[in-house]
């Protein structure tokens, strides 16, 4: 089974390194390919970096121990980001072009025109702070599953990623993980598909699985049953939380700046065709496998909930199968972590440095510091997959959509009022969940409110009151 899993994410990475032979060996291209990334690309790409590990590891391990609630995280996840796209992706995009800058902190500093230095450098430490934790859970997503399926060490899955996080990098930057993400997209959902029939079948056919989870109690609720809040107002809570989840994707630069390298913003509709049609029917049939995994993996105090994919397709898949899931796995994981640690670099080397680095090879050089120190963070990690990417998820989001939503509304903020809107949005979804208070409804709803409140109130007029 080794060598099967050798073999695919040795095709995997071939793909990644060819995209050296379009490499233009400038800034631009390496971090946005030159803005000639096609719509379908686009799409597979966007897919892939938003699920990644997440989904394969944190989203299938939360349907194991939740159940039918798990449904609510899909269907608010997918329209809250659907809603965030009708009115911001082709305005980002056109903004990039406009503002000719390569990374998401420079596009909203200079949105209007007028660069806003301090801002665009906030933006970028807290960028490299929070999709540094994120890719160090990319990191331990894949050790994680190399770990169940071949009893490797722990901790070699995650250097084996950063090795070719590295590789991938000075092959082609971007584009190497955009057609990884692509090829690794089909192999997502054929694989997952095939493990959700193989599944069902095992188990006797659907019916017969959904008659076993009705026996468990609260599994086949359509809400949990420990909700902090009573009744329906719980309820909403809990469904409005998690459409505010994917909401928060246009606040993640790694996934944002997929649509920033699209060759025309009058493409843009093209490009979310098929990233919605393929994120619906990959997140149906993760949720799907997840709630048959509870089923065949009846005991629950046996193993980790987020090594039930891996421990699946091990007992049910020949090994060719087998080895075909598990390089899909590693290869979303692996990509996701490529985007983020270049997500990065961008903020180190175009946003934080006094000077703007122009040197590929310094660029290449500080993407290598990067991965190391993405690697430290998956060592040393002692949280959830799942915990892990919801806490960066809403950190970026609270602290970036409101800006991002109030510059597509045309507003102009000063800088120094986007800066305290930033702060009060980030500081508001950390101290809730401090306070332990996402129990009742996820963080990133009232962070992402509270900066936005505070834009709206203080840039109506042509003034800012502050700045």
């Amino acid at each position: 089974m080794i060598l099967w899993f050798a073999g695919f994410l040795l095709v995997f990475v071939l793909i990644g390194v060819s995209s050296a032979y379009l490499s233009r060996g400038t800034r631009h291209d390496y971090y946005l390919a030159n803005n000639s990334i096609k719509p379908w690309l686009v799409g597979l790409s966007a897919v892939a970096t938003n699920n990644s590990g997440y989904m394969f590891i944190g989203v299938i391990g939360y349907t194991y121990t939740t159940g039918f609630p798990a449904f609510w995280l899909m269907i608010g996840w997918i329209a809250g980001d659907f809603l965030g796209s009708l009115f911001v992706h082709h305005r980002l995009r056109a903004a990039t072009g406009r503002t000719d800058e390569v990374s998401y902190a420079g596009v909203l500093s200079s949105w209007h025109g007028d660069a806003n230095n301090q801002l665009q450098r906030v933006i970028g430490a807290i960028s490299l702070l929070f999709l540094l934790a994120y890719a160090g859970a990319q990191l331990v997503a894949g050790s994680k599953a190399l770990h169940v399926l071949f009893d490797w060490p722990a901790s070699a899955g995650a250097v084996l990623g950063a090795v070719l996080v590295v590789l991938y990098c000075f092959a082609g930057g971007i584009r190497a993980s955009i057609w990884t993400d692509a090829a690794q997209s089909v192999v997502m959902i054929v694989a997952m598909g095939l493990l959700f029939f193989v599944a069902a079948d095992a188990l006797g056919g659907f019916g017969s699985a959904v008659s076993a989870m009705e026996e468990i109690p609260g599994f086949t609720a359509w809400f949990p049953q420990d909700l902090p809040l009573p009744g329906a107002a719980g309820a909403i809570a809990f469904a409005l939380g998690w459409m505010f989840a994917g909401l928060s994707v246009i606040g993640q630069p790694h996934v944002m700046v997929r649509f920033m390298t699209l060759d025309s913003s009058a493409n843009m509709r093209r490009a979310r065709v098929w990233y919605y049609l393929w994120f619906t029917a990959f997140y149906f049939l993760a949720t799907g496998v997840g709630l048959l995994s509870r089923i065949y993996l009846a005991d629950t105090s046996s193993f980790d909930a987020e090594l039930a994919l891996p421990t699946m397709a091990l007992e049910l898949l020949p090994p060719p199968l087998v080895g075909l899931m598990l390089a899909g796995i590693f290869a979303a994981t692996l990509s996701t972590a490529d985007s983020l640690i270049l997500s990065c670099s961008a903020a180190v080397t175009h946003d934080l440095l006094p000077h703007r680095i122009e040197s590929t090879l310094l660029i290449k050089l500080t993407t290598i510091a990067i991965t190391a120190a993405a690697l430290v963070l998956a060592l040393s990690n002692s949280q959830s997959v799942f915990s892990l990417v919801i806490m960066s998820w809403s950190g970026l989001a609270s602290a970036f959509a409101p800006l991002l939503i109030v510059l597509c509304l045309g507003r102009r903020p000063s800088q120094a009022l986007s800066l305290v809107a930033l702060f009060v949005g980030l500081a508001t979804a950390l101290l809730w969940r401090y306070f332990d208070l996402q129990q009742h409804i996820y963080e990133g709803l009232p962070g992402i409110l509270a900066g936005l409140i505070v834009l709206l109130m203080f840039s109506r007029s042509s003034k800012p009151r502050l700045g």
